[in-house]
């Protein structure tokens, strides 16, 4: 159970009332006024000739693929970290900004190689804070088998900043067998979960909110690839899309794959896995577990005849053994994603509209 009082002062209205011409925080909440700035005003800038109105040949993903001339494919992505507190538990920005962009190579399936580090430190930031998160990555990257080979450093005014904020690039290889993307997504697929949700968005609030838990309630802050590697080893071609489930939680991630794949979402809320802990704390702050944000999970959607066995190797990796299948795609209506319910009811699980959990990776 969780004891304690919370100020609210971590919450935003959920619905914003009306258009605004300035940026909410909710534009940066992983929900529909992201989903709208990203489509409406940077894709239509940065498109190259030849793409669609969209501003890509492919539907969205974690990761660029970029093709060399020897037909090589690698993948590239790039994050920026802001979250607040800087040290939480089971994690800190420095872990978080590692193995974010870890983990949205291996969404695509591919082997993180090299990563950049750019810094935006405050004025007035203790030394001593710095050298623990920048330790923290060093370790961060040691585990993930990746390096740190290049970055940046700027300093802002006192006041202007709220101590460190981190940008991470990425990049990684695609082995020739991996074809990962939104656009596989097929009718009759099925949707595996890697594990329990809400996790890290909650240690997050316990933090602000000065949350008490009986037993301690760590982020599920992880890297993701080797589980990933698991899996391609056992069935490669049957993984049509992996999405890992940050920003806007499982439904968020459900939402964005059902409109980019142009197909429907029917989940089961039996199969989703959500530790008492979360459930209790989502109840006391008002929180719905299906939006809050996850850093070490991630759903994958995969071939029928495939589900079981991938589910079988999902369980045996570390962090992994609650994995679930927890629903199936259906042709339509498109970009719906149905949440069929305990008591034999149905809801639909919509993009946020709000932000319910600013500044939280």
């Amino acid at each position: 159970m969780a004891e304690g009082s919370f100020s609210g002062s971590g919450f935003q209205c959920p619905l914003p009332l009306g258009s605004s011409d300035t940026i909410q925080l909710a534009h940066g909440g992983g929900g529909r006024l992201m989903r709208q700035l990203i489509t409406e005003l940077f894709l239509p800038q940065f498109r190259h000739t030849g793409e669609t109105s969209e501003g890509l040949r492919e539907p969205p993903h974690d990761s660029a693929e970029i093709r060399l001339g020897d037909g090589t494919r690698m993948a590239f992505t790039t994050d920026s970290f802001v979250v607040s507190p800087l040290f939480f538990p089971g994690g800190d920005i420095g872990k978080l900004a590692v193995f974010g962009t870890v983990n949205d190579l291996a969404m695509s399936g591919a082997k993180p190689l090299w990563l950049s580090a750019g810094f935006i430190l405050e004025e007035g930031l203790p030394l001593d804070t710095l050298r623990r998160v920048v330790q923290s990555m060093r370790q961060a990257a040691e585990e993930a088998g990746v390096r740190i080979i290049t970055g940046d450093t700027k300093v802002v005014d006192r006041g202007k900043g709220d101590g460190i904020y981190i940008n991470t690039t990425g990049l990684g290889w695609i082995p020739e067998n991996v074809h990962i993307s939104p656009s596989r997504i097929r009718p009759g697929d099925k949707i595996l979960l890697s594990g329990d949700v809400g996790r890290h968005g909650i240690a997050i609030m316990s933090v602000r909110e000065g949350l008490q838990f009986d037993n301690a309630l760590p982020s599920d802050c992880a890297p993701l690839h080797r589980v990933v590697r698991a899996m391609v080893k056992c069935a490669a071609d049957a993984i049509h899309c992996l999405r890992d489930l940050t920003r806007g939680g499982l439904a968020s991630a459900l939402n964005e794959l059902a409109m980019d794949a142009h197909v429907a979402m029917v989940i089961n809320e039996q199969a989703i896995p959500v530790e008492p802990a979360v459930a209790a704390a989502c109840e006391l702050l008002g929180l719905d577990p299906y939006y809050v944000a996850n850093e070490g999970r991630f759903v994958a959607v995969v071939r029928a005849d495939a589900a079981e066995e991938l589910l079988a190797v999902l369980r045996e990796q570390a962090g992994c053994t609650s994995a679930q299948i927890i629903g199936e795609v259906q042709p339509a209506p498109a970009g719906v994603v149905e949440l069929r319910t305990a008591l034999g009811g149905s809801r639909v699980l919509d993009l946020l509209s709000g932000e319910q959990m600013p500044r939280i990776c």
